[in-house]
């Protein structure tokens, strides 16, 4: 086993944590289940440390005390319109709930954002105008639509 990362988001979930773990580490590479930890070899686990695209993460099954909420959020920049497409529907899938502007939540209540790379590059163009007709885009939409976005920020 490696050493531990020094840093490590927790995630507080009621409980379900090592299923949301395998999920997500099933959803991108560079990701993986580090170690659980079981305080009752025969229950489910108390901790789950886990990478993410080579971010540490761990899930806490805490109980009911604290809820998860959009405060914080796991954002995942995508390369393009089908890796968009492909983790917003498998994270809303099953009782996620979609958001406006690339947010959602999935079924374990926690807030992502799935962001499309270009969609930074539209909006920090020094073309300010384009840049305000792709922001006003981005506003309308739940899931990002890159050719949209495009097509706003070209248009005239």
């Amino acid at each position: 086993m490696t050493d531990p990362a020094k840093v490590r988001t927790c995630l507080w979930f009621e409980k379900n944590g090592e299923d949301a773990a395998a999920f997500y580490t099933g959803l991108l590479p560079n990701s993986f289940i580090e170690s659980t930890f079981r305080p009752d070899a025969s229950g489910p686990p108390l901790t789950i440390e886990f990478t993410l695209a080579g971010a540490p993460y761990m899930i806490l099954n805490g109980g009911p005390h604290y809820k998860l909420n959009p405060a914080a959020s796991i954002m995942v920049m995508t390369e393009d319109q089908n890796e968009t497409d492909r983790l917003w529907n498998a994270l809303i899938a099953d009782g996620g709930e979609e958001s406006m502007c690339g947010w959602l939540n999935d079924r374990w209540g926690v807030a992502w954002q799935i962001v499309p790379r270009v969609l930074l590059q539209l909006l920090q163009s020094e073309n300010t105008n384009a840049s305000m007709r792709a922001r006003d885009a981005m506003l309308k939409m739940h899931k990002i639509d890159i050719a949209a976005l495009e097509a706003a920020f070209n248009s005239n």
